[in-house]
């Protein structure tokens, strides 16, 4: 309502954050004092309480959210992600439960998922994934041709006996110009030669980052929704606005931001 003394806040963000799942808001709140003394009055204490709740809710949420529920507090409002990589981390796990328990037990909120990319790291990080993904698919392809179970190309453990062999595979394999002997022929390469002539030949582009980004979204929904506790219609991700996100201090930009709504 028009007021002077209006809060100018997102009152109905914090009823969401307040409410139980049973539509109630409770509210632990220590009051002392002599019901005796005539200036005794709970009426502005709790009001006072609940002001500042909301103005919590509107400058703090998750640490409103860590309050409640246990979990860290406004670290709960990102997912930090390893260069290159969509795949969750145990860490990143850990704050994706305490943030579907806080769902889960106020249904009235709904959460926002913007992912974003570090453009340099993420672009090298990138390539060392791309590349591999190269080795591992050589490997694959034997299991393959051997009738064996082929899991997906990302689970495939090559050995440190074996590296060499499916590396050489995946170097012949490429189509970049290659060093080459007298005769014409491609010559043998260390290892560290081979690495950095396949890893520097791969191209990156900004549509592969906004990929990433993307990929980092939709696997962190993914992860929220399937507790089963969830209704999809809770959560949702956002094409993010820029590649990298807003700065923030000891935060890597590789990471998902969470906004409640």
């Amino acid at each position: 309502m028009e007021s002077p003394d209006a809060i100018k806040a997102p009152v109905k963000l914090a009823i969401a954050l307040l409410k139980d799942r049973s539509g109630q808001i409770k509210l632990d709140i220590p009051v002392s004092g002599s019901i005796d003394d005539p200036k005794f009055r709970i009426g502005p204490i709790i009001w006072q309480v609940i002001r500042n709740l909301i103005v919590k809710a509107a400058t703090a949420p998750f640490a409103l959210i860590g309050a409640l529920f246990g979990g860290g507090g406004e670290q709960l409002s990102y997912v930090e992600f390893d260069y290159g990589s969509a795949k969750l981390t145990d860490a990143a796990m850990k704050k994706i439960e305490a943030v579907t328990k806080a769902l889960s037990e106020r249904p009235a909120l709904g959460l926002d998922i913007e992912g974003h990319v570090s453009p340099e790291e993420d672009k090298e990080g990138l390539k060392r994934y791309l590349f591999t993904k190269k080795v591992n698919t050589q490997k694959l392809n034997d299991m393959a041709k051997k009738g064996q179970d082929a899991p997906p190309v990302d689970e495939v453990k090559v050995d440190p006996a074996e590296y060499e062999r499916y590396l050489k595979r995946a170097y012949r394999a490429e189509k970049f110009a290659k060093p080459r002997n007298i005769i014409g022929l491609a010559k043998d390469l260390p290892v560290p030669e081979m690495e950095k002539l396949m890893i520097t030949n791969i191209e990156v582009t900004n549509d592969d980052l906004r990929q990433l980004a993307s990929r980092r979204a939709q696997e962190t929904r993914n992860a929220i929704l399937k507790s089963g506790r969830i209704e999809a219609s809770r959560v949702f991700v956002l094409d993010p606005k820029t590649l990298g996100p807003e700065k923030k201090e000891k935060i890597k930009d590789s990471r998902v931001d969470f906004k409640l709504r």
